[in-house]
């Protein structure tokens, strides 16, 4: 479970074990707080944890910048419940930058499946190399991580019910995001195949 902003986001059913009659019990003693029980951020939850299972460590300081996005407060309900979990301490900062003087073991960023699929056609549209945004591991000599790297922005969108104009950083028109959109109504999971054959690539090219 992840408890932010006075609600309790239920992100794995299962283990959560936070039946209805549990749920009816805890919201009369706390009659202020909500409940948020969602499918979409279970699936967000659950692709998540496949990253962060093998980029977090126990009593880690993990850097987060503050919720200028709804990608950084989805960040933040994602990592909350390892607060618990693992005993790491979530360090907020306006900038990045602020990461240097904080003490901090990781920085967790927010950059999406989308994020790096446009920027994958975008390199290709180019006839450039292309170089995923998420192979750069180290920022000031600190590990950085990517829990979203695996989530569709749409799904955050729905999960938090906001339009499209919010779900895009600009409204600049951008070729690559065109590209995305007419390949998606082809190819099935359109984006996890663009970006697994450039991950696969990108490894082939290191190994020779």
């Amino acid at each position: 479970m992840s408890i932010l902003d006075k609600k309790v986001y239920i992100n794995n059913l299962r283990f959560s074990r936070f039946s209805r009659r549990r749920e009816e019990r805890f919201l009369n003693r706390f009659s202020d707080f909500k409940v948020v029980r969602s499918k979409i951020l279970q699936k967000i939850c659950m692709r998540a944890s496949k990253v962060l299972s093998d980029s977090l460590n126990p009593q880690e300081r993990i850097f987060v910048v503050k919720g200028a996005t709804i990608y950084d407060y989805a960040l933040y309900v994602i990592l909350e419940p390892y607060r618990r979990k693992y005993g790491i301490e979530i360090i907020l900062g306006d900038d990045i930058s602020d990461s240097k003087n904080l003490n901090t073991d990781s920085i967790a960023l927010s950059l999406t499946l989308d994020d790096e699929v446009e920027n994958i056609l975008k390199l290709i549209l180019k006839g450039v190399k292309i170089e995923l945004l998420s192979s750069k591991i180290e920022y000031e000599g600190i590990n950085l991580v990517y829990p979203l790297i695996n989530i569709p922005r749409s799904w955050i969108c729905s999960w938090l019910d906001v339009g499209e104009d919010k779900c895009e950083f600009s409204v600049i028109h951008d070729p690559s995001k065109d590209l995305l959109k007419f390949l998606e109504g082809i190819i099935p999971d359109i984006r996890e195949n663009i970006y697994k054959s450039a991950y696969f690539a990108s490894c082939k090219h290191k190994n020779i």
